[in-house]
């Protein structure tokens, strides 16, 4: 991509975050959410609104490794300049990694071909202290290969109501996880989801549903009776925000946008 100024072009932006401090990525009337941040960090560097479109919102505590916006420059600046002019004005916790010129046809949202989520676990009879609200947390030990094998049956297109919050606001619950792996790094687990798209709160129930039988309360078979049931009443409760990411979207790669940032490296 050129690296000419960009007014009144379309650029897309990178940002990561960390979600514990704020009511979610959407903006709210409190401005206490990162889009509200964002924006005002943009505005002042622009010295006018802007104005901008995620790839996917996230819920409060959920954190935030490259999530995607775009937003049509209002000004010319070089694309280095909206990082490091953005990233002046926003507080510690949350920083645009990159910025693309993209064309017009590009949407965030609506070009994505899939995002990526990741939960973090920590298993430990100890709760967590350092990484206290960037972790999940069990304090019994986990069945690695009979979370895989309840994993398996959740791949594919399927009716994710059971998995669906009650005030989910997506179109139809039909989605297509094209994976979910289950892998271990010393005390801590990590759950990486692939997938089309999520309904509320998915990948939360689906891990409350997977510790269930990591515990050996359920075998791992009990994951397909409950996805059957397309009732949320048949899954496990909701599991704590606190180690749950969002990787990010991928998109054709004629757009040129970046699937990687530093931020993925830090995590188990």
């Amino acid at each position: 991509m050129s690296d000419a100024p960009t007014a009144g072009r379309r650029i897309a932006l990178g940002v990561a975050y960390r979600g514990t401090g704020y009511r979610g990525w959407q903006s709210q009337p409190d401005g206490r959410t990162v889009q509200d941040h964002l924006e005002q960090a943009l505005s002042s560097f622009a010295a006018q609104p802007v104005h901008t479109l995620c790839a996917g919102r996230t819920d409060a505590g959920v954190h935030g490794l490259n999530q995607v916006v775009h937003l049509d420059a209002p000004v010319a600046r070089e694309p280095f300049s909206w990082v490091r002019g953005t990233n002046r004005h926003l507080p510690s916790d949350i920083a645009v990694q990159w910025c693309r010129p993209v064309g017009d046809d590009f949407h965030a949202r609506a070009s994505a071909r899939g995002r990526r989520y990741r939960y973090v676990l920590l298993e430990s009879p100890v709760r967590p202290a350092i990484e206290s609200g960037q972790c999940g947390w069990v304090f019994r030990p986990l069945d690695g290969e009979a979370m895989q094998a309840a994993a398996a049956h959740l791949i594919g297109e399927h009716d994710f109501s059971s998995f669906r919050a009650a005030d989910c606001q997506a179109l139809s619950p039909v989605k297509t996880l094209r994976g979910l792996q289950v892998s271990r790094r010393g005390a801590y687990w990590r759950f990486d989801f692939d997938a089309s798209a999520f309904v509320y709160h998915m990948v939360r129930n689906i891990m409350g549903c997977l510790l269930q039988v990591g515990q050996g309360h359920r075998p791992p078979g009990w994951i397909a009776e409950v996805l059957a049931a397309r009732s949320r009443q048949a899954a496990a409760p909701t599991f704590p925000a606190d180690g749950l990411y969002f990787v990010g979207p991928y998109y054709d790669a004629r757009h040129e946008i970046p699937d990687h940032t530093p931020a993925q490296d830090w995590l188990p």
